[in-house]
């Protein structure tokens, strides 16, 4: 189901995050939750990954993450706002030091000029009270700016366990 390169990142995410008694959770929307597939793809998983929203609609952000509706209305669903708030949401609503959120445009529709197919924004948030946000452009096709989007948050959560 995953590349060895994707796997070998998941590893080393859990082995990261296990050295510092770290737990993880994980929002994700664009990515449908092959975030949290590829780490549960990894025997042991349990130890580190403690649960994923999987929160496609803008609702689910709101019901699930408590989101505000003010903010993915002022800023969009895929915005550096919206999702910071993701990852503020996964980590309140889990026992973790650290969350991840992906929220973007797969596409091949829902593109505009100002947030065009392929943008995603992740957000990071982390008990100590750290939290940001960063985006990145990926091309291609829906899948591959999926994989690409997977590959993203695996990396962004290993920097994050070796930062410390």
């Amino acid at each position: 189901m995953f590349s060895s390169e994707i796997l070998l990142l998941a590893e080393r995410v859990l082995a990261g995050s296990r050295a510092r008694g770290w737990r993880v959770a994980l929002a994700e929307s664009c990515t449908g939750g092959l975030v949290a597939a590829a780490l549960t793809a990894i025997p042991g998983s349990s130890e580190v990954f403690e649960r994923g929203f999987v929160t496609y609609s803008n609702e689910a952000k709101s019901e699930l993450l408590g989101v505000p509706q003010r903010t993915i209305a002022r800023f969009g669903a895929v915005s550096a706002e919206t999702a910071e708030a993701m990852a503020i949401g996964a980590l309140l609503r889990a026992p973790v030091a650290l969350a991840l959120s992906v929220t973007g445009i797969a596409g091949p529709e829902g593109g505009s000029a100002e947030k065009p197919v392929g943008l995603v924004f992740f957000g990071l948030a982390r008990k100590d009270g750290d939290c940001r946000s960063l985006s990145h452009e990926f091309p291609g096709d829906r899948d591959g700016i999926r994989q690409k989007a997977l590959f993203a948050a695996l990396q962004l959560l290993e920097a994050e366990t070796k930062s410390l």
